[in-house]
């Protein structure tokens, strides 16, 4: 982590990225377009590559490429750097379905991938297809369980859990997954004792029916399953690590973060049909 980010200067997480490229990722998907396709393909106008683009991405005459490598990788930069957030992602996917015999394909999707995740978007190359790994949906469950959160004061602990969760997931510079999904469910946890008025998760939850929260059993148990999860000695979440473990990633803690922000956000739901008080 940079000087600026461990003083609070210049902030170190970032919300996730679905519909629009901010400049860093826009920056980083360029320098990945430039040096892996573009600076491959240095003769653009004596080759295939040009007119490849001119003709099935931009639809334009290709007797109007320009004469000199310069001023055609000066269009495309145009290009990229002035259309649609979606029209980005559209040319990347060109490229990789163009299969140029300069561009090392596998290359080009692993460098996009780290793009991707070092700048917290939404999406990723799957099947040389950007696709979305988060939704609209995921997004607005995690910013209203902290905003809930945020209003009872009785769930400052729980809100504080969230916000660390988020914080650890987003980070730029140095993510941290275990310790990510360890905060998502301990606001799970505070959010229950709240509730119920006991010490551990696994007596909260089956104390909540004494507060007329009915749970569906399965539901119930599947959450206790993900408890579990975080329990495993074999993941080091809430244990110390031994040699052989299993190092979580980006997917394990978003979805631990999405899902334990929706069973808050259903929790309080509850507690607001029955009128049950966590002021």
């Amino acid at each position: 982590m940079r000087f600026s980010q461990r003083i609070g200067k210049n902030p170190s997480i970032k919300k996730i990225q679905l519909e629009s490229i901010d400049q860093e990722l826009m920056n980083g998907l360029w320098n990945v377009v430039k040096m892996l396709v573009l600076d491959e393909n240095k003769l653009y106008h004596n080759g295939n590559f040009s007119k490849a683009i001119w003709f099935s991405f931009f639809k334009l005459p290709v007797d109007k490429i320009p004469d000199n490598s310069f001023q055609v990788e000066g269009q495309i930069r145009n290009y990229f750097f002035n259309c649609k957030w979606y029209e980005v992602y559209d040319f990347i996917e060109f490229l990789i379905e163009s299969k140029f015999e300069t561009v090392d394909t596998n290359e080009f999707i692993g460098a996009i991938n780290s793009q991707f995740q070092r700048e917290f978007a939404g999406y990723r190359l799957i099947d040389e297809k950007i696709a979305p790994i988060s939704n609209k949906i995921e997004v607005t469950e995690i910013k209203e369980a902290i905003n809930q959160n945020n209003y009872f004061t009785s769930m400052n602990g729980a809100n504080i859990h969230l916000a660390n969760s988020l914080e650890k997931l987003s980070d730029r510079t140095n993510p941290d997954y275990r310790n990510s999904i360890k905060e998502s469910i301990s606001a799970v946890e505070t959010t229950c004792r709240v509730i119920t008025g006991e010490n551990t998760l696994g007596k909260a939850l089956n104390a909540l029916e004494t507060k007329g929260i009915i749970i569906d059993i399965q539901l119930k148990s599947g959450f206790e399953k993900i408890y579990a999860f975080t329990n495993n000695k074999a993941n080091g979440i809430r244990h110390a690590i031994i040699d052989d473990h299993k190092n979580p990633d980006f997917e394990d803690a978003k979805y631990m973060l999405v899902v334990c922000s929706s069973f808050i956000n259903y929790l309080i739901g509850k507690c607001k049909s029955f009128n049950i008080s966590i002021d």
